[in-house]
């Protein structure tokens, strides 16, 4: 059985490499000739330009990965079935499940690369892929638009905002309000914030009110402009759109934990990020599984309704964690659930699936 096993496992993980050095060319050149005019117009140098696709390279096979090891499976899987190779194989006495576990051993050995891309080299990646984008080729869409702002930003201290805008570096009807445990001691508010880049956290205040409270008697000090420290960046407080992307599974982690205190509106999108990092490479499994089930069974039409099969099963899989994933991110949906529903949606047809090709 040994010889079984290391040929399906040599067979696994050539093909789904293979398909991988095939599709990223094919991804680098569609890119590179619809953004080539923006990249020259923009005026981006040479070396920016290939650590761009170096990074697209790892972005962009992390993006198919799903989709190539599906496609790589029923591939060699199918070549094996019309050879009539598994039917001499099962015929031997080996049960299906048995003819699985190389399947298993190489899915094994995919997660684990998908994992360690996913927590470490794609975020890196995903920094300087983001970056050129927004630089040369998205210039006007590079953060988020105005929005209000309600967050914690240490210990003691809450700040309030309207249409904080990090291009203008502009806030509208700001207040701070500064706790010693449960009792408020102050409360600063302002027409308008902007911030000052001549000094480290420094801002212009307009029409500024401070209330000092006191058990006795509040006290007002108004000014009509005020420049003045406050304790936070103001780039802290509009975060760029794909700024979970660019964070190791560490760093994440803990840029979570920052921004629940802060309040941040976001969480679920950071949320989903922490679960997809898992869930893409652990759906290894499913899709090996669902794409033998699909074709060992040695089929009249061949190979090509195999692969028919396979890529509308493919492209369900990632249609649907698509629209989970947005609807998480608009919505009070737990994030855990949404990620993780594609999984187990696909893992039951994966059993069903298995159950039908073992007869």
């Amino acid at each position: 059985m040994k010889i079984l096993d290391w040929y399906i496992l040599k067979r696994y993980l050539l093909t789904f490499f293979m398909l991988v050095i095939l599709f990223v060319p094919i991804g680098i050149i569609i890119d590179f000739s619809e953004k080539v005019d923006k990249i020259i117009a923009n005026e981006a140098s040479l070396n920016e330009t290939l650590e761009y696709y170096l990074n697209f390279t790892i972005y962009f096979a992390n993006l198919l990965f799903p989709i190539l090891l599906f496609l790589s499976v029923i591939w060699f899987t199918s070549k094996l079935a019309n050879n009539t190779e598994i039917v001499a194989f099962l015929s031997s006495g080996v049960s299906f499940y048995r003819f699985l576990r190389p399947y298993f051993f190489g899915a094994t050995i995919v997660t684990i690369i998908g994992i360690w891309f996913s927590m470490f080299l794609v975020p890196k990646a995903s920094n300087g892929y983001n970056e050129f984008k927004y630089k040369y080729l998205k210039r006007s869409n590079a953060v988020e638009k105005p929005m209000d702002v309600y967050r914690q930003i240490n210990d003691n201290e809450i700040i309030y905002a309207r249409n904080f805008s990090l291009a203008r570096k502009t806030a509208s009807s700001f207040t701070l309000e500064h706790f010693e445990g449960q009792e408020l001691k102050f409360k600063i508010s302002a027409s308008r914030l902007q911030y000052n880049p001549d000094s480290i956290n420094m801002y212009t205040l307009s029409n500024y009110v401070k209330r000092v409270v006191s058990k006795r008697e509040d006290s007002l000090i108004k000014q009509n402009k005020l420049d003045t420290v406050l304790p936070f960046e103001f780039d802290e407080l509009t975060p760029v759109r794909y700024i979970a992307e660019t964070l190791n599974y560490n760093e994440l982690k803990e840029f979570i934990a920052q921004e629940k205190r802060r309040g941040s509106p976001n969480i679920n999108r950071y949320l989903i990020e922490v679960y997809r990092r898992w869930s893409i490479p652990i759906s290894t499994f499913i899709l090996t599984l669902i794409a033998v089930s699909v074709s060992a069974i040695k089929r009249r039409g061949g190979m090509g309704v195999n692969l028919a099969i396979g890529m509308a099963l493919g492209f369900s899989f990632v249609f649907i964690d698509k629209v989970a994933v947005t609807i998480a991110e608009k919505s009070t949906i737990n994030p855990f659930l949404a990620v993780w529903s594609t999984n187990i949606v696909f893992a039951i047809i994966a059993f069903y699936m298995m159950k039908k090709a073992k007869r």
